[in-house]
């Protein structure tokens, strides 16, 4: 699509200011989350706060397309110098949980609001029940940390001590949350001064208009490659492992909705809100990022040129039915809500493999483990820290391997070099490397889970990993590709006191005990019998695929490191091939057997129907009633019973 050139001059300049605020934020940040992680965002927006420029190169993309407007509209009489904060998921749905610190200031020119400089960092801790504040056993945001209401952090330039007073008194780790907030404000300075630049370089008329003809641009653009996709429906659901401490599978369901040159993605058939944190705060805002991330990856990857940002959703509305685990009420408790925003990716991605079968990938895992540690040092010193995520690899695409170690929906996270974490925290590492045999083996491989093992010296150290996943229903494939590994969480792995810890996120450890964490394969495309022989091959020298998995899942037979071009094709003819478009795991085949699209759809909407806060009771007590019943013949005639008996039982 053919541009002025002085539209992308100036696209590139806000661009290049955007980078700026990125480079100075984590140059200056205080904790290892931010600095070496890049859990953060920066981005330039309109005076109506929609946001136009993003960094090319930095941070988190989830936030390409955010809307600033609920939040700026907080203030009605912004003077330069000024610079507000909020971590409240409830002003405005902006900030979507308590670790999550957004600031924005204005940017003048002769005296009127041209643009703001906006900004998030994800703090390791803002206090509340647990260390690094966030738990999939926590039932309600009062327990999840510190909340700050929009306040002018900054007033005309001078400081408002009493919110750093405030995060002071409430945080584990004080000055690292101070000094995380002072990169903030230098990072936004530096955007305010770029921007001063660029509006006087181009003139404040040039540069409004501008802003619109950036958004525009966008949205013509994702709309031509909406126009390509087939119209029609696409549904597709998947499952988080658990909708609470040892619960049932958690459903994220999407029906695409294709016509022309827009598209609605309806969240209906998503499980109810969670009596746990993996609820999402959308507020039924239509183009939540949370909900809309996935589509933002579908049109990079079906156009990589496209410009992110808020104009690229416009052709596109969410569907988030209240009260469900999309959309959750003023209350529910939301910290793992990024584990649930991984697989509404997912989702969204599963969908568009039916729309566009040759050109979108197999699934990510969707469960990239958070570590942190609260620890302290031999003299007393209290430390806490983030590890770096421990995960799987990207799903493989039509034509290569997927990325090992990480990619996929969260490829965006870095790991932080073992010596720096070793330099802060009281732990040795034992080993941190990619784990054999974990991608989903195909014609193309999904990329190999991460795996890190480690040992902690200090009493009363505490780990949690929060977002972990896949632990029970593996990532899914593509056409005839079988199934990756899931992951694993041990404690003291190899010995007598070892203990499997399975999607536990917060573990007590004393000195001497070994943390061992595997992360979720990703997903292949193609049957493993179509794999090059020689790929195989590779893939065992390099240590990815076993001699006994190459054998018996790829059927290819390996002599002294040679293939055995022979016993390779006896073998690989001497066994079916079965394909279709998805590869499910067998625990997911087995738990839909009984859990249907139908059987579900008829749970979904009895559970619409109830009280928001009955409705995780109700889920769990119609699933053990189904459970108790031993039986699924005539189950749907069966769950209307159910539905009933409950309903007297509880006067609902």
């Amino acid at each position: 699509m053919v541009i002025a050139r002085s539209l992308q001059v100036l696209a590139n300049f806000c661009g290049a200011a955007a980078d700026a605020m990125a480079h100075t934020l984590m140059r200056t940040a205080h904790s290892a989350f931010i600095k070496e992680t890049e859990d953060f965002s920066c981005q330039i927006v309109s005076r109506e706060g929609l946001a136009f420029a993003n960094p090319r190169h930095f941070g988190a993309p989830w936030y390409s397309g955010i809307d600033y407007g609920p939040l700026l509209a907080h203030f009605d009489n912004y003077r330069a110098g000024d610079i507000c904060i909020t971590n409240d998921p409830e002003a405005g749905h902006v900030s979507t949980h308590t670790p999550d610190i957004h600031i924005w200031k204005p940017v003048f020119h002769n005296g009127e609001i041209a643009c703001f400089v906006v900004g998030h960092i994800h703090n390791t801790d803002v206090g509340g029940a647990v260390p690094a504040s966030l738990s999939r056993s926590l039932t309600e945001i009062a327990q999840e940390g510190l909340r700050i209401p929009p306040v002018k952090l900054l007033e005309a330039g001078v400081e408002n001590t009493f919110v750093a007073e405030l995060i002071r008194s409430n945080v584990r780790m004080p000055e690292q949350n101070l000094g995380d907030l002072a990169a903030q404000i230098a990072s936004v300075n530096v955007g305010e001064r770029k921007m001063g630049e660029i509006i006087q370089r181009f003139g404040i008329s040039t540069f409004l208009d501008g802003v619109k003809a950036i958004l525009d641009h966008a949205e013509a653009q994702a709309r031509a490659v909406i126009a390509n996709v087939p119209d029609g429906d696409y549904f597709f659901a998947d499952f988080a492992d658990e909708d609470s401490p040892g619960g049932l599978p958690a459903r994220i369901a999407i029906t695409v909705r294709v016509q022309g040159n827009t598209l609605e993605l309806d969240y209906t058939g998503s499980d109810p809100q969670l009596a746990s944190s993996l609820n999402m705060p959308t507020g039924g805002r239509e183009r939540h990022p949370l909900v809309m991330v996935g589509l933002t990856y579908v049109l990079a990857t079906l156009s990589p040129g496209i410009w992110l940002n808020a104009g690229t959703l416009r052709p596109a509305r969410a569907v988030l039915p209240e009260g469900s685990v999309v959309n959750s009420a003023p209350g529910a408790a939301i910290g793992m809500r990024s584990l649930t925003c991984a697989m509404t990716q997912i989702v969204t991605i599963g969908a568009f493999a039916q729309a566009v079968p040759d050109k979108i990938p197999a699934a990510a895992p969707g469960g990239n483990a958070i570590l942190n540690i609260k620890a302290a040092t031999k003299y007393g010193r209290p430390v806490m820290a983030s590890i770096g995520p421990v995960g799987g690899g990207g799903g493989a695409t039509p034509f290569d391997d997927g990325s090992d170690g990480a990619g996929g929906t969260t490829g965006f996270l870095r790991n932080t070099p073992l010596e720096i974490t070793e330099a802060e925290v009281p732990i040795q590492f034992r080993r941190y490397g990619l784990e054999a045999d974990s991608g989903g083996p195909g014609r193309w491989r999904g990329g190999l889970s991460a795996v890190m093992e480690f040992q902690v010296f200090s009493p009363g150290t505490v780990v949690t990993a929060r977002n972990r996943n896949r632990s029970v229903m593996a990532s899914w494939g593509l056409r005839g590709a079988g199934q990756p590994k899931v992951s694993t969480f041990e404690l003291n792995p190899g010995t007598e006191r070892a203990e499997n810890l399975g999607n536990t996120d917060l573990v007590k450890c004393g000195p001497g005990d070994i943390i061992r964490v595997v992360g979720p394969g990703a997903g292949g495309i193609g049957h493993p019998f179509e794999r090059l022989t020689e790929d195989v091959a590779a893939d065992v020298r390099r240590g990815y695929v076993s001699v006994e998995a190459a054998k018996c899942i790829y059927g290819v037979v390996l002599k002294k490191g040679a293939v055995d071009d022979a016993e390779t094709a006896r073998l690989r003819t001497s066994l079916s091939v079965n394909k279709g478009l998805y590869s499910f795991s067998a625990e997911r085949l087995a738990f839909e057997a009984v859990w249907s699209r139908e059987r579900y759809e008829l749970l979904t909407e009895f559970l619409a129907k109830q009280p928001v806060g009955w409705r995780a009771f109700l889920k769990q007590a119609v699933f053990q009633a189904v459970t108790d019943r031993g039986s699924t013949e005539n189950l749907e005639t069966g769950m209307q019973a159910i539905f009933e008996d409950l309903q007297q039982k509880h006067h609902l």
